[in-house]
């Protein structure tokens, strides 16, 4: 076997190899052989096939079979032999004439980058803390207050904050569209449910009362076709009702488990799940400033393949996660995204693979019994995954990421950055 390699554009690269042809030969007519032993053609007994009618029918298709299984192991040795490392399946073009008595093929593929690490020693990494206060603790209070508020009719005009019921058409050019009247609905104002200017143009409308909008869809609008285009609603409303708070009593803590109704009791828990939550947060947040620094330092070429891979994969989990999987993402919405993971998974392993670091079992058994933690029964969440290597994997690769990010701070300088509860955890701080 002859190998010869080739560079293309990038870490594309073109493997030109030789096979031997009289090895081929000789294992096509062997196979041959064996056929006509069992072979069936109309007007002949099993095995009594002519060779001259077996080669005419099946020479081509066993030259073929051949051929496919000596380019498989060929290939494979070749990159053994060459120290390649492919970054995908090859593309194979047959070289096969049989007159100049030659079996070959080209196999176009690219290879992993080989890249060094950049020096981290001149970074500065902003690494966010945070203190939870005894004013934060009665914000997060005050919000379950709310998400266990209700509501209660009254007689005045309506403000920013109450529920409304209403009546509504609306009509585009004259003429009614899909979803553009309702009746019975319920709005809360203030809430920004609706298009720009509908809730503003019912603050201070009483019961009974009947307002004409004038506005304009948004550009874009979940509704392609209405996106940018005048719209005229005629509302009534129906209903004012304000909102009450439920007191911070016994019998709101009892709702939120704690069983005696202790209101301290309830506090504690209400703060140790905030800190929970803090900590998690604080993680999260500095491992994606690790990542950011780690992206940026180290700028490397990437083979197509597994960043396509990534592309479609976050298209389908995508179109999963919004249409219950019929909804059909372009791949190309998430290129920038799918090169930063493929990015960060090389460099991952090149720290690793450099600094030796071999995942903590410790660490992964603390963080099992954290995750079991929450649930009804502890000890089957973690047989669940100590049962399996597949489930184990996943909470070892967060583990070793972790211990990446421990050693990158070590080689960075760190300058501490103050946030507040409330920004650490709101929803955008969270995407």
């Amino acid at each position: 076997m002859q190998v010869s390699v080739e560079a293309g554009e990038g870490l594309e690269r073109r493997m030109k190899i030789d096979l031997p042809f009289e090895q081929i030969t000789v294992e096509v007519e062997k196979r041959l052989q064996q056929l006509a032993r069992s072979a069936r053609l109309p007007g002949f007994r099993p095995g009594k096939v002519p060779m001259r009618l077996l080669r005419q029918r099946f020479e081509d298709r066993v030259r073929q079979e051949v051929f496919g299984e000596q380019v498989q192991s060929s290939f494979l040795e070749a990159l053994t032999q060459e120290s390649l490392n492919p970054a995908g399946m090859p593309q194979i073009e047959p070289d096969i004439d049989l007159d100049a008595q030659r079996f070959g093929f080209t196999a176009i593929f690219e290879v992993m980058p080989e890249f060094d690490l950049a020096s981290l020693s001149d970074r500065v990494l902003k690494r966010p803390v945070c203190e939870l206060t005894d004013a934060d603790l009665e914000e997060m209070i005050e919000r379950l207050r709310n998400q266990r508020k209700t509501w209660i009719a009254v007689e005045r005009p309506c403000q920013s904050g109450d529920q409304i019921t209403i009546s509504f058409a609306g009509t585009v050019d004259g003429e009614a569209f899909e979803g553009g009247a309702s009746s019975g609905f319920k709005l809360e104002l203030g809430a920004g449910r609706m298009i720009p200017g509908f809730e503003d143009g019912l603050t201070g409308a009483s019961v009974g009362e009947q307002r004409t909008l004038d506005l304009t869809f948004p550009d874009p609008y979940q509704a392609a076709h209405l996106a940018g285009k005048p719209v005229r609603f005629e509302v009534t409303l129906d209903e004012v009702s304000e909102p009450r708070l439920p007191e911070v009593d016994a019998e709101f803590a009892q709702a939120f488990g704690v069983e005696d109704g202790d209101i301290e009791r309830f506090r504690a828990d209400v703060r140790a799940n905030m800190e929970r939550e803090l900590k998690q947060r604080l993680e999260a947040r500095t491992k994606e400033q690790v990542m950011d620094l780690l992206f940026e330092a180290n700028p490397i070429d990437l083979p197509q393949a597994p960043v396509q891979s990534e592309m479609q994969s976050m298209a389908e989990q995508m179109g999963q996660a919004l249409g219950g999987g019929k909804l059909n993402l372009p791949a190309s919405l998430f290129e920038s995204g799918a090169r930063r993971r493929v990015a960060l998974g090389l460099i991952l392993g090149k720290i690793i693979k450099d600094h030796e670091l071999k995942v903590d079992a410790a660490r992964v058994r603390e963080r099992v019994e954290q995750l079991a933690a929450t649930y009804e029964h502890p000890q089957a969440v973690i047989d669940y995954y100590y049962s399996d290597r597949n489930r184990l994997g996943t909470v070892e690769t967060v583990v070793l990421e972790e211990q990446v990010v421990e050693l990158v701070l070590t080689q960075v300088t760190v300058e501490d950055e103050t946030i507040g509860f409330t920004d650490l955890t709101s929803p955008a701080s969270a995407g």
